[in-house]
């Protein structure tokens, strides 16, 4: 975690402006080694000005100071350097401020401004000491020498401090901005996080609906038949034994069709697993599919089959198919074919011994299938096994059609029954 925001406030805890303790610390070194040597240069300028030596030095003292507050007014800093220049005092200040204006956020015609001022400050007061010391006879060079020492003297006194005022200024606002790019980036990459365990447990939930979906038209069907067949065998296990061993036979023949399906479904979800490690760039929605898919799925080719298995229960059921017979994607062949099982068990369910259509319709790039049942028989007879509900089965069947982009529509009929319809998309 990086140290801006929050935590840079946090670390906050110097006195006054100053950041740190040892930044304030620094500071007041610095404006003690200044102020002491002001005094010193005051000195001099009391016995050039004809002061008491004491004013001098109180002063020195006093303007020197002034470089304690370099980071809250560093104008204020640079403009006392530039004044006290004429007395030849505050040299030190004059450098520290400086840098310390270069490095700031200040406008950058401020800073120019301020440091041009005391660029020709340094070279009017160079320039005249020179002079003098070459009137009084302490220098003997030529003429040359006095522009020479001046320009060198100012350049180097302003020019070092600015560039480097400048850098540190520079090198410090890219720091903070590569911190907050860091922080943002941080924050960014929580959220993704959060969104990518939000949209992984969203998979998980479908994944277990898909699956749940699956086991129920898988086991529903095949568990409804037992049951109708078992109460069927109850009924003439007296009055007609050769029927009743025939219902037996269809008992255990549904119980292992419905094991050998739930053994298919199981094994696939053992092995899904080591699929989904070897495999951890497939799309979440893929996998939550490889029930569906892997698998040896039934096919419309198997609705006779299944109509039949109904008719052999005691069901009243047709079966009429309309337009040229094809094959579709096994998707697509496998969520028909579940609509129908479905609407089947459902008329096992709640209206048991009702006559039944089963209409499947083969259209220009779609197919639809509808099962219609009349009301159901008198409750009591023979046919009513008192099948349980657990409502999820019409809500199974939309989920299906309509992920596949169909149309699912189910409801009574005027005649007391009800209609289940679907349409879907063959491409």
């Amino acid at each position: 975690m990086t140290t801006t925001g929050e935590e840079d406030t946090a670390a906050r805890g110097g006195p006054l402006w100053w950041a740190r303790w040892r930044s304030a610390a620094f500071d007041w070194s610095l404006g003690l080694v200044s102020a002491v040597e002001c005094a010193v240069e005051g000195v001099e300028f009391a016995r050039d000005a004809g002061v008491p030596v004491a004013a001098g030095v109180v002063f020195g003292l006093v303007a020197g100071s002034v470089l304690v507050v370099r980071r809250q007014w560093p104008i204020a800093v640079v403009l006392v350097a530039i004044a006290i220049t004429p007395a030849q005092m505050g040299f030190l200040m004059g450098i520290v401020g400086l840098y310390t204006l270069a490095a700031s956020e200040l406008p950058r015609r401020i800073i120019a401004s301020l440091a041009g001022m005391q660029l020709v400050g340094t070279l009017i007061v160079t320039f005249v000491q020179v002079r003098q010391s070459m009137n009084r006879g302490t220098l003997t060079l030529g003429d040359w020498f006095v522009p020479f020492a001046a320009i060198t003297t100012s350049l180097g006194l302003t020019a070092p401090p600015l560039l480097l005022g400048m850098y540190v200024g520079a090198r410090r606002r890219l720091m903070e901005s590569l911190r907050e790019r860091a922080d943002s980036l941080e924050r960014e990459l929580q959220l993704l996080a959060e969104r990518a365990e939000e949209r992984a447990e969203w998979a998980r939930n479908e994944e277990r609906t898909r699956i749940a979906r699956e086991m129920h038209d898988v086991v529903a069907h095949r568990v409804s038949l037992m049951v109708v067949h078992a109460a069927a065998l109850q009924a003439v296990a007296r009055k007609d034994p050769e029927k009743a061993v025939r219902n037996a036979v269809l008992v255990g023949d549904m119980g292992r069709q419905a094991l050998t399906e739930l053994r298919e479904m199981l094994g696939v979800l053992r092995s899904g697993g080591a699929r989904e490690r070897a495999a951890a760039s497939v799309p979440l929605a893929v996998v939550a599919a490889v029930v569906v898919d892997e698998g040896e799925g039934p096919c419309l080719a198997d609705l006779d089959e299944l109509v039949g298995q109904s008719a052999a229960a005691g069901m009243v059921v047709e079966l009429s198919v309309d337009g040229e017979v094809r094959a579709y994607v096994g998707e697509i062949e496998q969520t028909a074919y579940r609509v129908v099982q479905e609407a089947l068990t459902n008329v096992h369910k709640h209206a048991a011994g009702a006559k039944t259509h089963v209409r499947l319709a083969h259209r220009v790039g779609e197919i639809a299938m509808q099962v219609e049942n009349g009301p159901p028989a008198e409750v009591g007879s023979a046919s009513s096994a008192g099948l349980p509900s657990g409502g999820n089965g019409l809500v199974g069947m939309k989920e299906r059609v309509v992920a596949l982009g169909g149309v699912f529509v189910s409801g009574p009929t005027e005649a007391g029954g009800f209609r289940v319809s679907a349409v879907i998309p063959a491409s």
